[in-house]
């Protein structure tokens, strides 16, 4: 099949090429005086290890936003190849259920009271340090301060659908 080659990088060929790029799957969360929200996120990175940082990409629309700045606490959820149904809860398009419903899996908590995914592949409990605005999102930036890992394979996100990465076995 033919690459499809845009003159000006327009939304629609924006969109279409990120969808070929694979994504880890993961759902931020908060919990504190603002209330208690989670959404699934594909944006998530590492910023540095000395301070242990990261962010995570939020629409700027979403009261998750707000909630985080608020409760100054977050969790990036990196969610296990099984959590599918998971993901699709906390992106407001669940198969049964209520979106955004926390009923649908165990969560814990480790030192900020941010809801951490109990089983999730690794939970990055973080504080709230700054956000800077971008188009339509916020990149949230937050220092880590706990983390639980299951050592399980992580939830992949790539041409529209779920999946896991293909590994290496060690020899």
């Amino acid at each position: 099949m033919p690459a499809t080659i845009a003159t000006t990088a327009n939304r629609d060929a924006f969109i279409g090429a990120m969808a070929s790029v694979a994504t880890g799957v993961s759902i931020v969360s908060t919990d504190g005086p603002a209330g208690r929200y989670a959404m699934t996120v594909s944006a998530f990175n590492s910023v540095s290890a000395d301070p242990p940082t990261l962010l995570a990409c939020v629409n700027r629309k979403s009261p998750l936003v707000e909630a985080v700045r608020r409760n100054g606490v977050f969790c990036i959820n990196v969610l296990g190849a099984g959590q599918s149904e998971i993901a699709d809860r906390f992106a407001g398009r669940p198969r049964e259920g209520a979106p955004y419903d926390f009923d649908c899996a165990s969560w814990q908590l480790l030192d900020t009271g941010a809801p951490c995914l109990a089983e999730a592949a690794a939970s990055f409990d973080c504080e709230f340090d700054s956000a800077v605005e971008q188009g339509t999102h916020l990149v949230l930036f937050g220092r880590v301060v706990a983390v639980a890992h299951h050592g399980c394979h992580a939830l992949v996100y790539a041409r529209r659908t779920y999946g896991r990465p293909h590994l290496i076995a060690a020899e």
